[in-house]
C-alpha cells in the first residue's frame, strides 16, 4: 500500500513546477472568494491535494515528494501567482510536514499518511509538564495559517519536570518540545481579520491540560532525532520558511509586475493621449523592477542549489549556509514589496478598484513583509556575523 502510494506520488508529480503553475488559472480565479471567506474552499483545496501540493516535502518513504529545496520553492512561487494565499498555507505546511523526518514511522503514517492530511503550528505561550509516558500541556498558540483546513496541530513547548523545575539542555537553553494532537482537541478562535493574507484564516488555538504521548512530540531540527536520511532533512524549517515565504513575496510582485505590463500597453492616463507604456518614466521602472526580481529570485534558487550540493557532501549546513539563507531571502522579499508598491502607484487610481488584479496583492505582499519572515532586523543578524560578532541565531 505505502509503495503504491509512494509510485503514485511520484508519477503525479514529475514536473511539480509545471504542475504547480497549471493551478494558477483556477487560483486567480478563485481569489475573490479565498478572500471574502477568510480561508481555502473546497474546490481550491481539492485541486491543491490532487497535484499533491501539500506533500512535496513529506519523506518519500510516506508516499511524499520529498523535493529539494530549489525545486519547492520554485512549486511556491508558482502557486503564489494565482493567490498568496494559497502559497502562503502551502509553505507553512510544508514546513510542518517536515517534522515527519523526525518521528516513528508508525505515527509518521498516522499524521501523514492519508493524502489530504496537513499538520498546522503557530507560536505562544504554553508549559508542558512531565507525567509518566509523556507530557501535560497547556498553552495558546497565534498565527496558525492553514489551520482551517488542517488535519493535525502542533504545540510548541517549552519543557518542565513534575515537580515544576524548567527541564534544560546540555547548553542550559530552555528544551522545546513539539506536540502533535488532532486538531479537534484544539479550541480555535477567530482572530484572522486583517489586511493582507487574508485567505490563510491564520487563527489562534488553545489547548487546557491536555495529555500528549511521547510517540507525538518532537524536538524539531534535533539531529538526534531525525529518522529520514535525505539531503532534505539537513535543512532546517527555518530555511525552509524563510526562502517559502519569499517565494510566495516573489510570486505575487511577479504577477503585479505582469499585469502592469498589460495594463500599460492598453491604458492613456487622463488628460493625456499616449499609453503608459510610451512614457520613459514607465519603461524605466518596468525595466528596473523586472531586474530586481530577476536578480533576487536567481539568487535565493542559486543560494538554496548550492547549500545542496555542499551539504550532501558535508551532512550539515553550517552556519555561514544557514546566514546565507537568511539573507536572500529577506531581500527577496523586500525587493519583491518594493517593487509592487512601485508598480502599484503607477497604476494610477486602476489600481484602487477591487476588480483589478493589484489591490488585493498590494495589500497580501505588504502582509508577507510585515510577518516574521520579512523583518528589517534580519539584516542586522547577517552583518553581525559578516563583522566577526555573534548574532542572534533564533532565526536562521
Amino acid at each position: 500500500m505505502n509503495e503504491q502510494a509512494n509510485v503514485s506520488a511520484t508519477a503525479r508529480t514529475t514536473d511539480p513546477i509545471a504542475q504547480a503553475r497549471a493551478l494558477r488559472p483556477l487560483l486567480a480565479a478563485a481569489a475573490p472568494r479565498i478572500e471574502a471567506g477568510y480561508e481555502l474552499p473546497r474546490d481550491v483545496l481539492d485541486a491543491m491535494h490532487a497535484a499533491g501540493m501539500f506533500r512535496l516535502l513529506v519523506p518519500r518513504a510516506l508516499g511524499g515528494v520529498e523535493l529539494s529545496p530549489a525545486t519547492y520553492v520554485q512549486c511556491v512561487e508558482a502557486i503564489a501567482s494565482g493567490d498568496a494565499s494559497v502559497a502562503w498555507c502551502m509553505n507553512q505546511g510544508s514546513g510542518c510536514s517536515m517534522s515527519a523526518a523526525y518521528l516513528a514511522p508508525n505515527i509518521a503514517r498516522e499524521v501523514f499518511g492519508g493524502e489530504r492530511d496537513v499538520l498546522a503550528w503557530g507560536q505562544g505561550s504554553a508549559k508542558a509538564v512531565r507525567e509518566a509516558g509523556g507530557w501535560r500541556i497547556s498553552g495558546t498558540w497565534n498565527f496558525a495559517s492553514g489551520s482551517r483546513h488542517a488535519t493535525w496541530l502542533g504545540a510548541h513547548c517549552p519543557c518542565f519536570e513534575a515537580d515544576g523545575t524548567p527541564h534544560r539542555l546540555p547548553n542550559g537553553k530552555p528544551w522545546e518540545r513539539t506536540m502533535l494532537f488532532r486538531r479537534e482537541h484544539a479550541k480555535i478562535k477567530d482572530v484572522w481579520q486583517v489586511v493582507g493574507l487574508r485567505g490563510t484564516g491564520s487563527d489562534t488555538y488553545s489547548v487546557a491540560d491536555m495529555f500528549v504521548d511521547d510517540a507525538h512530540t518532537i524536538t524539531r531540527d534535533s539531529p538526534a532525532e531525525r529518522r529520514e536520511p535525505g539531503v532534505l532533512y539537513r535543512f532546517a524549517a527555518m530555511q525552509i520558511y524563510a526562502s517559502g515565504f519569499a517565494c510566495v513575496a516573489l510570486g505575487v510582485a511577479r504577477a503585479v509586475l505582469d499585469d502592469f505590463m498589460a495594463l500599460a500597453r492598453a491604458k492613456s492616463p487622463a488628460l493625456t493621449q499616449a499609453r503608459l507604456a510610451d512614457n520613459a518614466a514607465i519603461q524605466a521602472v518596468v525595466g528596473r523592477s523586472d531586474a530586481r526580481l530577476k536578480a533576487a529570485r536567481s539568487w535565493l534558487i542559486a543560494v538554496l542549489q548550492q547549500t545542496e550540493d555542499e551539504v550532501r557532501t558535508a551532512g550539515e549546513l553550517t552556519l555561514d549556509q544557514r546566514i546565507t539563507v537568511r539573507q536572500a531571502a529577506t531581500y527577496a522579499i523586500h525587493q519583491a514589496r518594493d517593487v509592487v508598491n512601485e508598480v502599484y502607484h503607477e497604476a494610477g487610481s486602476t489600481a484602487i478598484f477591487d476588480a483589478q488584479p493589484f489591490e488585493r496583492r498590494f495589500r497580501d505582499v505588504n502582509a508577507v513583509s510585515q510577518q516574521l519572515q520579512g523583518r528589517r532586523a534580519h539584516f542586522e543578524t547577517v552583518g553581525q556575523h559578516l563583522l566577526g560578532g555573534e548574532p542572534n541565531l533564533r532565526w536562521v
